[in-house]
């Protein structure tokens, strides 16, 4: 099963270069990000028409998340629990069924907190929280579980090309960074650096300033894996070529592949 995370930054712009890559990479499920449009303007016959299933969880202009599947969803629920005055759509958790059980995949499109001294950095940490709480209530359940999106944590200096000049970014804080450690201390894997400890392995380039052209980097995209995902874990893949492309994203996707018979 090959599952991956893309942040589109905008879905209604980017249907040619991510219907190139779903037709170059064959994914089973994407977990997709920033798809900026309500549920009714997402374009789901071109997904469709290429086999997918569609989950959207959409929002008028900002955030959005949607999850496409190869399989037929057994349960789809938007929203990360624990504050249900939280309108911003950027979780989707949705069960698949295989050969081996029940597959668990969510799209998390994690708030950027920035500037870090207003109300949008405490937000960014209220959510990182709700997100420990439920990943910690999910791996109870022993199923494997794919918690796929942009993160918006630069998690180690590695993951950056100038870490000092990242040092007051919301995405490099150490209080972001310690709650990004929680999640794996948790149990959870992140299945990039499982496969490799490589320097330059980054998911986004800023439009300005030249960054893609100077590989000016950072890695802020993630899957991470229950216990039960990562003893299945085979391989993980950045795709940077993508970036190259025309009309690209500012991100590029993430993919792994698990041993599971579906």
């Amino acid at each position: 099963m090959r599952i991956a995370t893309w942040n589109v930054n905008s879905i209604r712009q980017r249907i040619e270069p991510l219907t190139a890559w779903l037709a170059e990479r064959a994914p089973d499920v994407v977990c997709l990000q920033e798809t900026k449009c309500v549920d009714d303007a997402f374009p789901r016959a071109a997904f469709e028409a290429l086999g997918y299933n569609v989950a959207v969880h959409g929002q008028k202009t900002f955030n959005g998340v949607a999850i496409l599947s190869k399989f037929k969803f057994d349960e789809v629920t938007p929203g990360l629990p624990g504050d249900d005055h939280d309108d911003h759509a950027r979780f989707l958790e949705a069960a698949i069924s295989t050969k081996h059980g029940v597959v668990r995949v969510a799209s998390i499109y994690l708030p950027n907190g920035n500037p870090p001294e207003t109300e949008k950095y405490k937000y960014k940490i209220k959510w990182m929280d709700r997100l420990f709480k439920y990943a910690e209530e999910r791996l109870h359940l022993e199923e494997p579980l794919i918690l796929a999106g942009d993160y918006n944590v630069i998690p180690n200096a590695i993951d950056v090309h100038n870490p000092a000049a990242w040092a007051g970014d919301a995405l490099f804080l150490p209080q972001t960074r310690e709650r990004f450690h929680a999640l794996t201390h948790l149990g959870l894997t992140d299945a990039v650096r499982a496969v490799s400890d490589e320097q330059g392995l980054y998911t986004f380039w800023d439009y300005q300033a030249g960054a893609w052209q100077k590989n000016w980097g950072i890695r802020i995209d993630h899957l991470l894996l229950s216990p039960q995902a990562a003893d299945r874990l085979t391989t993980a893949g950045i795709d940077k070529h993508v970036r190259s492309w025309e009309k690209p994203s500012d991100h590029v996707p993430v993919w792994i592949d698990l041993a599971i018979e579906t």
